[in-house]
């Protein structure tokens, strides 16, 4: 006999695309009517014009296919009413009433932060972010990106991310993910990116925000891709973050290297771990043999200032066939990149895995 839980059940293992829990879980079933082997099910969305409806409706048909003694079934897909949306948030902050403090921002957080950072702009600061965190996804890492970039986001532009936009549930964001990576700029709240004219405080607000009003989930790393230079942001990023870790990006030119240097030594001054130096733009190789375009020992210089150590020598070389700044996973920067990850995920998370854990 055909019941409302044999199908509430075959519907739970549907998950919400954006948020991957269930949509059972999540209250999205309405409604189930039954009526013989017929029947009735009511499907609400967060939002009208949800952008994964077609996902979302072809999901749960094909769960409903499963239902043993279901011959034939009406599905209508709605939209949330505000109560709705408000349970819906309250599941995704597990129950608990928002907090003062964000829950990356706890200082019993298990997210490890690393801020990836440059003395100028240039060297392939953001590139390296992106294709870090990729690179971490692969290795089946959860991952996020906060574009801290204000002035000059570019994150959302390597990951190919064109008209997407975060979804919004009350005042709660949901990050736009591409290639499994979580990633939340600016970009996706300037109208025809137009320039950003904000002083100090401004910056700090737009951070927080990114914080505590974006709904991140689970995550093991959050990548920050900081503006070059040791400005209002990097001073605030460091107060806001007293643990995060830090990734120095230069080329092997001396003037960026000498720049460079002024960060690493910001970062040491505020007590924060610099988990070594990414030497990017390194040598272009071709027949074989290597050509260093911008010269050699740059990375080796910085680390030796910083007392650090180079982690990884990243050769130029273009992108994927789409156009995005995405190295696909066997081309040699995407083997470096894969090293690099290795690394940082020896160095992060194995050393806080085996860290006591504090209650506050």
């Amino acid at each position: 006999m055909l019941t409302k839980q044999a199908i509430l059940d075959a519907l739970r293992p549907v998950q919400d695309p954006e948020v991957h829990k269930s949509i059972v879980e999540l209250g999205m079933v309405r409604n189930v009517e039954i009526d013989g082997d017929h029947a009735k099910i009511e499907v609400v969305l967060t939002i009208a014009g949800c952008p994964l409806r077609n996902k979302i409706d072809a999901d749960v048909r094909a769960a409903l296919g499963t239902v043993e003694g279901l011959k034939s079934f009406d599905l209508t897909l709605g939209t949330m009413t505000d109560e709705e949306r408000a349970k819906f948030r309250e599941v995704l902050r597990g129950g608990q009433p928002e907090q003062a403090t964000p829950p990356l921002l706890d200082p019993n957080t298990k997210t490890q932060f690393i801020a990836v950072a440059s003395g100028k702009g240039g060297v392939g600061k953001s590139t390296v972010t992106a294709n870090l965190a990729v690179a971490l996804v692969r290795m089946g890492y959860r991952v996020g990106i906060i574009d801290a970039d204000i002035y000059g986001f570019s994150i959302p532009g390597i990951f190919g991310i064109r008209d997407q936009k975060p979804t919004l549930i009350d005042n709660l964001l949901l990050p736009v993910v591409a290639e499994g990576v979580k990633v939340i700029s600016m970009h996706f709240f300037v109208p025809d990116n137009r320039p950003v004219i904000w002083r100090g405080p401004m910056l700090g607000k737009m951070m927080r925000n990114f914080f505590a009003e974006v709904h991140w989930g689970d995550l093991d790393i959050m990548l920050l891709d900081m503006p070059p230079g040791t400005g209002d942001m990097a001073l605030d990023v460091h107060q806001m973050l007293p643990k995060s870790k830090e990734l120095i990006v230069t080329t092997p030119q001396f003037n960026a290297t000498e720049v460079a240097a002024r960060v690493g030594t910001m970062a040491l001054q505020t007590n924060h771990e610099i988990l070594g130096v990414i030497e990017n733009m390194s040598f272009f190789e071709a027949g074989g043999q290597k050509h260093y375009i911008f010269g050699k020992g740059g990375g080796e210089r910085l680390a030796l200032e910083l007392k650090t150590d180079v982690l990884v020598q990243i050769p130029i070389g273009a992108a994927n066939e789409t156009g995005d700044g995405i190295y696909d996973a066997d081309t040699p920067q995407g083997e470096a990149y894969a090293k690099l990850a290795k690394t940082i995920g020896r160095k992060v998370l194995d050393q806080a895995m085996t860290e006591p854990y504090t209650q506050a």
